[in-house]
């Protein structure tokens, strides 16, 4: 069994803390080599009766990230609307993509068709090829910032718009559209806990039964 001593898991959770979600990069490139390497990561991760549900499109082209970008501020819009007073003050001073700075666009998509795995443990409860791709981009997002990359994770999109903009097969359903990039600057505390959007809990809440 291997060791892990008391210096790798002080850097383990000093890792964790500077995971944060990114929204202001650098347009600095990505070396190619690192970016392979990180996305290996995939290949280690759990998932459902060995599955491997996720699906990786690389955002590269101009067409396709003019119109992702566009997606968003169309979903961004309709999501402002949908606040009021303080919040709504609050909202539309955010910065809630790097989609214009970062030098790397990926979307992870689950493919909810796949045979591979052969159905177990996805039988009972389906969601878990979606709750693999979810861990995959955990162990992904960790690699990138063991590097010193960062990822900021894009949730204001319409996926079904996403998916017909990128030609996704029918079948795949959208996990997460995700900048990546080196950060301008180092934090440990989110973003909107900064600027005061809401407070984040010391301890998961949990129940004893």
């Amino acid at each position: 069994m291997t060791g892990f001593d008391a210096d790798f898991r002080d850097r383990l959770w000093h890792l964790l803390r500077m995971r944060r979600d990114v929204r202001h990069f650098k347009t600095d490139p990505i070396p190619d080599d690192t970016l392979d390497l990180c996305l290996r990561s995939f290949s280690f991760a759990p998932s459902v009766g060995l599955s491997e549900p996720w699906r990786i499109v690389i955002v590269g082209s101009d067409a396709a990230r003019a119109a992702a970008r566009d997606n968003f501020r169309t979903a961004n819009a309709d999501a402002l609307a949908g606040y009021s007073g303080d919040d709504a003050r609050l909202y539309a001073g955010l910065k809630l993509s790097g989609m214009e700075q970062a030098p790397v666009h990926i979307a992870v998509w689950c493919d909810d068709t796949t045979t591979k795995g052969k159905g177990l443990g996805a039988g009972t409860m389906p969601e878990m090829r979606a709750y693999s791709c979810v861990s995959a981009v955990m162990q992904f997002w960790l690699a990138l910032r063991s590097h010193g990359i960062g990822m900021g994770w894009v949730s204001i999109l319409d996926p079904d718009r996403l998916a017909q903009d990128l030609t996704i097969p029918a079948g795949w359903r959208l996990i997460g559209y995700f900048c990546i990039g080196y950060p301008e600057t180092e934090d440990d505390r989110p973003e909107l806990e900064k600027v005061g959007w809401e407070k984040r809990q010391a301890l998961p809440e949990m129940l004893n039964r």
